[in-house]
């Protein structure tokens, strides 16, 4: 089984973070291949960051389905361009904050989502009522630059911490779930800290893929998310026409 992990930003150092972190829990036989994206920003902090990342997301998903993998992950806690990537592509597409927050559903009736930016919890705010966990988690920011987590001498940790006591002692949290790729590398350490689980989305979405692979489910193909229709792209965007879309 192979597993494509895709960060959509440009920062190639966190992709390798992320790639260590989906290594730590692959299961034997499965071979990973961690992309960072060609193109657009370093990290994605809001709505105009993510959208500029979306091409080169679905550039490098569409390239890793031809070259044989068998699932893809988006590692970007926004779920950066998840419902595009499931219309283009034939494989299973899994999106860490869906993965972490069904994850989290598992062991605890409520949970805190801690994330970097302001600006950036809005957006994960509404992908967790999207994805039906409204009632049972809350969302917080910790103040936090996604890419101070690159640099050890920020105090990027010292913040999550902090706003990890906050949701432990007011949010009455039960689980925290980490809402970032930037933070993989952290779930155990804070585990052992706080002494509740710690849910990296990373983590949870390669067990998700593998899961998938293995009961041979991928997206369905009627209506929502079915293959984009055949037509022309021009300009900047011409490369990323559709593909002819197999006979249904």
């Amino acid at each position: 089984m192979r597993i494509l992990i895709v960060n959509p930003n440009t920062t190639a150092s966190m992709t390798r973070r992320i790639a260590t972190a989906a290594e730590r829990v692959l299961a034997a036989g499965t071979e990973l291949v961690a992309v960072t994206s060609s193109m657009g920003p370093a990290s994605i902090e809001g709505y105009y960051d993510e959208a500029l990342a979306v091409p080169g997301l679905l550039q490098a998903i569409r390239q890793g389905e031809r070259d044989g993998a068998d699932a893809a992950i988006i590692a970007c806690f926004d779920d950066t361009g998840l419902d595009a990537a499931r219309a283009m592509a034939g494989i299973p597409v899994i999106g860490i904050c869906e993965a972490a927050v069904a994850t989290a559903s598992f062991i605890a009736q409520r949970f805190t989502v801690v994330t970097t930016m302001e600006r950036s919890r809005l957006p994960v705010e509404a992908l967790v009522h999207r994805y039906g966990m409204g009632m049972r988690a809350r969302v917080r920011a910790a103040d936090i630059p996604v890419l101070s987590l690159e640099d050890p001498a920020s105090t990027a940790r010292e913040r999550l911490c902090r706003e990890i006591e906050i949701a432990l002692r007011e949010d009455r949290a039960e689980a925290i779930v980490l809402g970032c790729a930037g933070m993989a590398d952290l779930p155990r350490q804070l585990q052992n800290e706080f002494g509740v689980p710690v849910i990296d989305g990373v983590a949870a979405a390669v067990k998700q893929a593998e899961a998938l692979v293995t009961l041979g489910l991928s997206t369905a193909k009627r209506g929502a998310y079915a293959f984009p229709v055949e037509k022309t792209y021009t300009g900047m965007l011409a490369s990323f026409q559709p593909d002819v879309a197999p006979a249904a």
